[in-house]
């Protein structure tokens, strides 16, 4: 094949959204004896479909040389199992499920969010890809399947006789490389009266709030309600409601039913939504296009200003390492000369390295250590839990680097 096609709609893709150059897998932690080996780099480059309008990514890498030793476990963030918390609640509430439910989570982890509903008796199924993730979940005694979810899994499962009143996905549904086969998969397991929610970031805030940085390879669909709609629409599916959340700088949970199912009612909220996306633009190519060059002008600021408080002999380190920062600094090209050293929680990355940059990852206690003057907030969605949990460093004069949106610095 000679040219690129739409993930979803088979059109030929011919327009950039942003190319940010080569880079490596985002979540390819380095051991220290990897370090004098070649890394394979692959191209950030991301598509617009005139047709259909989904943003995408061309596919180089296997997803399940992607998956199969996955380094991101979901319990790590504070802020995220309390709002995986809310979200149990408010479905068991809103939508009545009880201990003769089916609550199936695709892509479920380490059972981060599952285990909420199991807590209150209600029976739940995980099916996650990457085998030591689910080992977590099966130790906490969450049932997990490990496998890819598309139709011949959820073929699998109904032949089982298991089908889901509630089909839950967060942060999924932008990661699958074949969106098609993955639809067509939900639409097979949920039963009649069943409700579908996915939780994904939205395409309009990442044009919005700058995000270029929540573009990485394990990332291959940027999701807008228009398109989400059409593409659950081709697959027998309807959206009949809509949130926005704040979670990962600005996602939408979607709520999905089968077309002939007329008891739920289309809300005020996702005609809404969808009036909104069309006056930002989103329903017209051009939109999309100008995206780009506020990716160099915000790559050119921090590279700027990094250089500037480097001449002035002070140190900087990171803290987190999380996928969008290693878009971050292996397009702006930021290394060890910049950062000494980034920090974070999960002691699954301690120890390891920064795929590209080669930057290392310590425990975050080594900020009280070396007591830097800056710290370059990687995980910018968590800046406010992130400037908590640090708010020691402003004992010896420490600030904080937000760099998305724009280059900030914080006291």
């Amino acid at each position: 094949m000679s040219y690129h096609q739409c993930r979803f709609c088979k059109t030929e893709l011919k327009h950039t959204f942003v190319d940010l150059g080569m880079s490596p897998l985002s979540n390819s932690y380095l051991k220290s004896e990897q370090l004098n080996k070649a890394e394979r780099f692959y191209p950030l480059h991301a598509y617009v479909c005139d047709r259909c309008l989904l943003v995408q990514l061309e596919e180089f890498e296997s997803p399940d040389h992607i998956f199969s030793d996955y380094a991101y476990f979901s319990s790590y963030s504070d802020s995220w199992l309390k709002h995986c918390h809310q979200y149990a609640n408010l479905m068991i509430e809103r939508f009545g499920f009880n201990q003769s439910s089916q609550v199936m989570e695709i892509a479920s982890n380490d059972g981060y969010l599952l285990q909420y509903f199991q807590n209150q008796q209600i029976p739940v199924l995980g099916i996650e890809p990457a085998a030591n993730v689910a080992k977590v979940a099966i130790a906490k005694g969450i049932s997990t399947v490990v496998k890819f979810f598309g139709v011949a899994t959820a073929q699998e499962l109904v032949s089982q006789g298991k089908q889901a009143d509630l089909l839950l996905g967060n942060n999924v549904l932008a990661h699958v490389p074949d969106i098609n086969d993955f639809v067509a998969g939900m639409q097979i397991v949920l039963k009649p009266d069943g409700i579908i929610t996915m939780e994904f970031p939205h395409v309009l805030q990442l044009m919005q709030q700058n995000q270029f940085d929540t573009i990485y390879h394990e990332h291959f669909s940027y999701l807008s309600l228009l398109t989400v709609s059409q593409i659950f629409t081709a697959h027998g599916l309807t959206l009949f409601d809509v949130e926005e959340l704040p979670t990962h700088g600005g996602s939408l949970r979607i709520y999905a039913k089968h077309q002939d199912n007329s008891e739920l009612a289309i809300s005020d909220r996702l005609i809404a939504l969808q009036a909104k996306e069309k006056d930002a633009g989103l329903d017209q190519v051009k939109t999309y296009l100008e995206f780009g060059d506020r990716a160099i002008a915000t790559k050119h600021k921090l590279l700027n200003f990094l250089i500037e408080i480097k001449r002035q002999g002070k140190t900087i380190v990171g803290y987190g390492a999380p996928a969008k920062g290693n878009t971050l600094l292996n397009y702006c090209g930021i290394r060890t000369d910049f950062l000494e050293y980034t920090c974070d929680r999960s002691p699954h990355k301690q120890g390891l390295f920064l795929p590209g940059t080669h930057i290392p990852i310590h425990a975050p206690d080594q900020i009280k250590v070396t007591k830097p003057d800056y710290v370059l907030i990687l995980p910018w969605n968590l800046k406010d839990e992130i400037q908590e949990q640090l708010s020691y460093i402003r004992e010896w004069g420490g600030h904080f680097i937000v760099p998305i949106p724009e280059v900030e610095v914080l006291g």
